[in-house]
């Protein structure tokens, strides 16, 4: 399990580097904390949110505000639902209550919602940089090792238990097949050179093993 002391001291630089000094950052930390904790969650725990995280710090270099982007995947699933399709909708909207409050300026508060709105598709603009990093660094899972990925596409499936096998291998079919239909499934220089073709063969050989 990720170590909670080492991520509420990550978000508290996210924060304090979108806004200077200001309220305790803690309770909002513990807040997010929790959210990414609970029971639903399979996939979309606290493992996935550091594995965001250090990717974001992989890809810093090309974003307009890394900060911004940090605190864009705290919150990019902070509201999670597997049986709901509104959940970057809502994690937006919760960012857009707790940042002011958290003394993040309104305009760095709607460039973190916009954000969390951008992973319901994954498809940034090509001048969007901080679009790209945080989209880049949440599809980076489709480049993991086969073991890696192997254990992403079962928490997923977990995640989606009350889904029958038959409707529950057409929706991945699908999902998977938009993803391949995509001219690039990452933006950044970065993505297209080191996860490309990773990511695309692992959804291949998905696909083929969903279809047999």
């Amino acid at each position: 399990m990720p170590d909670l002391d080492v991520l509420r001291a990550r978000f508290a630089r996210a924060l304090e580097g979108a806004r200077g000094t200001g309220p305790d950052p803690l309770p909002y930390a513990d807040n997010l904390l929790g959210r990414w904790q609970e029971p639903q969650r399979r996939y979309h725990t606290l493992a996935h949110l550091t594995a965001v995280l250090d990717h974001v710090d992989v890809l810093e270099e090309y974003a307009d505000d890394p900060d911004v982007v940090r605190l864009a995947a705290w919150f990019h699933d902070a509201v999670y639902l597997p049986d709901r399709s509104e959940n970057e909708e809502r994690s937006a909207r919760l960012a857009e209550r707790a940042l002011p409050e958290a003394g993040v300026p309104e305009a760095k508060t709607a460039e973190v919602a916009r954000l969390v709105r951008l992973t319901a598709g994954h498809d940034p603009a090509d001048d969007d940089r901080d679009g790209q990093v945080l989209c880049d660094a949440d599809l980076a899972i489709l480049a993991a090792p086969p073991s890696a990925y192997a254990a992403y596409t079962a928490a997923v499936r977990e995640e989606y238990h009350f889904v029958p096998n038959d409707a529950f291998r057409a929706g991945r079919t699908a999902v998977l097949r938009q993803l391949l239909d995509l001219p690039r499934l990452f933006r950044t220089p970065y993505g297209q050179e080191k996860w490309e073709a990773t990511a695309r063969y692992n959804l291949a050989a998905e696909l083929e093993i969903l279809s047999t």
